[in-house]
């Protein structure tokens, strides 16, 4: 008979466990992690009654692989993209109610007698709420399309990226053992550097390499790729001085950003809910029920601080970002409770020897107290607000409505904010390449060619040039790569107020780019020769040759931009697809004698828009007929007299080459042009104010072209105490005027940077 190993008796111990009771919790409708933790309870070593793990060493190497892979799945569900669309609503309230709850758990460690690194991982644990307890209590209760729950997911989502920061914080904490000012400052800037190294060169050549080897990929080989880099990145994060986590939420955010990102995440599924069952389940397993009673207080008191800490600290973040009382306190109502991700740093906290055992039991019993409450505070949080609105005095309700108004604002930026902020990033991103480019040149390639058989003259003058052709690009841009956007321009013809501090930032640039070309001549050749000899002849080599290197450098942005946007390019060609080839088979169908079908498009600000076609009377005066009209994906097969058309409808009209002759100048009157797809999280309710930035005084609301240039509509005007709803094209924008604007989010923020065509 042969010999089984213990890890195969333990996992089916563990998997058999977590299987019944997970089927039980699917039943009662709870969530399935606190499914795993119990069953890891039942299988551990202080619960007698079943049988127990043999060996709890290979079960946490197996709970470690099961976070790696648990943070890879969150990367490939979030997307760079998705953190800028989130808006300063959701990032201030998460901001402000992690700030809050961080520090209120620290000095609530502190008062419970506990150590310090107890209490700072306290404060970490309570940092991030649940997502999967929200949605599925959102879901439940039918709340999910509501406002207020998209400033929930937007927070969510910020909460996630600050609590991975939290954790690379914590673990330089825990090897220091000390809160050093100095040594945070300097992991913050490590971090901040590596993030942006791995960021551009990541989505520089994994797309790439994706597109090489696609013909090559089929299921199998793609997931094991995509296993590869992960478990890859999580190596170069822990070489860097980072946690594993980090690693692979960096590489899964990466792939999130391909064309495979979907596909990659289905694949992934089985193997995160293997390994992240096997995780909860070791979490389970270190539950202590003596420990439970001893700290029973803790239980309680961590609940009471998660519960109320996180109700307070989320509604007046919601408040301070600009919104309403009912919609903050709808917030601040559904975030009071703890998730997964205190379970992951509580476990990061015992791996690093720095934290107490009893933070597992009491983390789980207020995990399990907020899990079942949740569902009810999130039902009372309008009677709540309906209380709290009655006993507020009427000078206070009126002052946060106000706020609320004032705050939603489009605040126009000053030319020097942004061109300011432009250079940053010109001299952010490129000085973070040539800095990896020096280093690997300096402690890689230059020792290689001073151990080789060359004569040492040759080899410095080898390793220089290969380091600033490598470097040449980036250097081009660092010192010469100019904003593109309006606001430069503008300042620049300002000669007067404005040429002089640009000059400074000019001249700025390229004394930071020779001192780089200084530093790598300096490393191999003497001072005399590299000054008087070999740094004029590179800067003039560079200047006799800078269109070349613009050339190349502007094809290295064109691909990294091009896979950047290379998921939302596929998506939208994807649906062009599938319209066009419903579109060929309609017409197909339709076509009769010397007529055709041919399909055209709503322009954005055609005369026609929003009006029934019984008004229109196109098929009494041109002899036309509408056979269908494409809405997104819906096809409307010959729409009725009272059907109307809106912008970029697709309609396909049947007709003869006479007739639309006569009739395609009617239908493209005025037309500003086919922009690209526009996300639906794009299209956001703004109010913009009438100032000298925006230079909208005296303009009717025809004459400013508002709509034409943000592809939207102007619903409202505050003018001192009075608000005029649906104005009319003649109103006149008067000074100070407040103007709600919806439509596409870019567009209207750039028509106030003065960067946008009007056609």
């Amino acid at each position: 008979m042969g010999h089984l190993p213990d890890l195969i008796i333990d996992l089916a111990l563990i998997l058999m466990a977590g299987a019944v009771t997970t089927l039980l919790f699917r039943k009662l409708k709870q969530p399935l992690v606190l499914g795993y933790i119990i069953a890891g309870f039942l299988v551990g070593p202080h619960f007698n009654l079943f049988p127990t793990v043999g060996d709890e060493g290979d079960i946490e190497v197996l709970a470690e692989i099961g976070v790696i892979f648990l943070l890879f799945s969150l990367g490939l569900e979030f997307s760079f993209k998705k953190l800028l669309r989130v808006g300063g609503a959701a990032s201030v309230t998460a901001l402000f109610e992690i700030t809050v709850i961080t520090t209120a758990g620290y000095f609530a460690g502190v008062l419970m007698g506990w150590s310090t690194m107890d209490s700072l991982f306290l404060g970490g644990m309570l940092a991030s709420s649940s997502t999967t307890i929200i949605i599925r209590a959102f879901e439940e209760l039918g709340v999910k399309t509501k406002k207020f729950a998209g400033v929930v997911f937007g927070v969510l989502v910020v909460e996630d990226i600050v609590v991975i920061l939290l954790m690379v914080l914590l673990s330089t904490v825990a090897a220091t053992k000390q809160f050093a000012g100095t040594e945070i400052v300097f992991t913050v800037a490590k971090l901040v550097f590596f993030l942006v190294l791995w960021f551009v060169a990541g989505i520089f050549l994994i797309p790439s390499l994706l597109r090489l080897v696609r013909k090559l990929l089929d299921e199998e080989t793609l997931l094991i790729l995509a296993l590869g880099l992960c478990l890859g990145m999580v190596v170069v994060a822990t070489r860097a001085g980072f946690s594993a986590e980090l690693g692979a939420f960096i590489m899964g955010s990466i792939i999130a950003e391909t064309t495979s990102a979907e596909k990659v995440e289905h694949l992934i599924k089985p193997v995160k809910d293997l390994f992240g069952a096997v995780f909860f389940v070791s979490v389970g397993m270190l539950i202590d029920p003596a420990a439970i009673v001893e700290y029973a207080w803790p239980v309680v008191i961590v609940t009471l601080l998660t519960v109320i800490g996180k109700m307070v600290s989320t509604t007046a973040g919601a408040l301070i970002s600009g919104q309403p009382l009912k919609q903050s306190i709808e917030v601040g109502m559904s975030m009071a409770q703890i998730g997964e991700f205190a379970f992951i740093v509580a476990t990061l906290g015992l791996s690093l020897g720095v934290i107490s055992d009893f933070l597992f039991p009491v983390a789980v019993g207020a995990s399990a107290i907020t899990t079942f409450t949740t569902p009810y505070f999130i039902k009372l949080s309008t009677p709540t607000y309906r209380l709290i609105e009655r006993s507020l005095p009427e000078k206070w309700r009126q002052r946060l409505l106000n706020y609320s108004s004032s705050a939603q604002s489009i605040q126009a930026e000053s030319d020097w904010q942004i061109v300011v902020r432009s250079y940053a990033m010109i001299i952010l991103t490129n000085g973070i390449v040539l800095l990896t480019l020096i280093f690997l040149s300096v402690s890689f390639l230059m020792p290689i060619l001073r151990d080789s058989d060359w004569d040492p003259t040759l080899a410095a003058l080898v390793g220089l040039v290969v380091s600033l052709t490598a470097c040449a690009p980036f250097l081009w841009a660092l010192m010469a790569k100019r904003p593109n956007n309006m606001a430069y321009r503008e300042m620049w013809m300002e000669k007067r107020y404005s040429r002089g501090p640009l000059l400074l930032l000019e001249v700025g640039r390229v004394v930071a780019g020779i001192t780089i070309i200084c530093f790598l001549v300096f490393k191999l050749f003497s001072t005399a020769i590299a000054l008087l000899i070999a740094v004029p002849i590179i800067v003039a080599v560079f200047f006799v040759f800078a269109k070349r290197i613009q050339a190349f450098y502007q094809r290295l942005e064109l691909r990294f931009l091009g896979n950047l946007n290379a998921r939302e390019t596929a998506e939208y060609n994807t649906l062009e697809a599938n319209v066009s080839r419903k579109t060929a088979d309609l017409q197909s169908r339709l076509a009769p004698w010397d007529a055709h079908i041919v399909q055209l498009q709503v322009p954005a600000s055609a005369p026609y828009v929003g009006r029934m076609l019984r008004e229109l009377e196109w098929r009494e005066k041109f002899g036309i007929n509408i056979v269908y009209i494409k809405r997104g994906e819906v096809l409307i097969n010959t729409p009725g007299r009272d059907h109307i058309l809106l912008p970029y409808d697709q309609v396909g009209l049947l007709a003869t080459d006479e007739q639309l002759q006569s009739f395609k100048p009617v239908f493209d009157a005025e037309i500003e042009g086919v922009g690209p797809a526009v996300n639906v999280d794009d299209i956001v309710l703004r109010k913009i104010v009438v100032n000298e930035v925006t230079r909208l005084k005296g303009l009717n609301v025809r004459d400013s072209r508002i709509r034409e240039r943000t592809h939207g509509l102007v619903i409202g005007i505050e003018r001192d105490d009075q608000r005029i709803l649906n104005p009319d094209s003649t109103t006149v924008f008067e000074w100070g005027d407040i103007v709600w604007v919806v439509g596409e989010k870019s567009r209207i923020e750039r028509l106030f940077e003065g960067t946008d065509s009007e056609g």
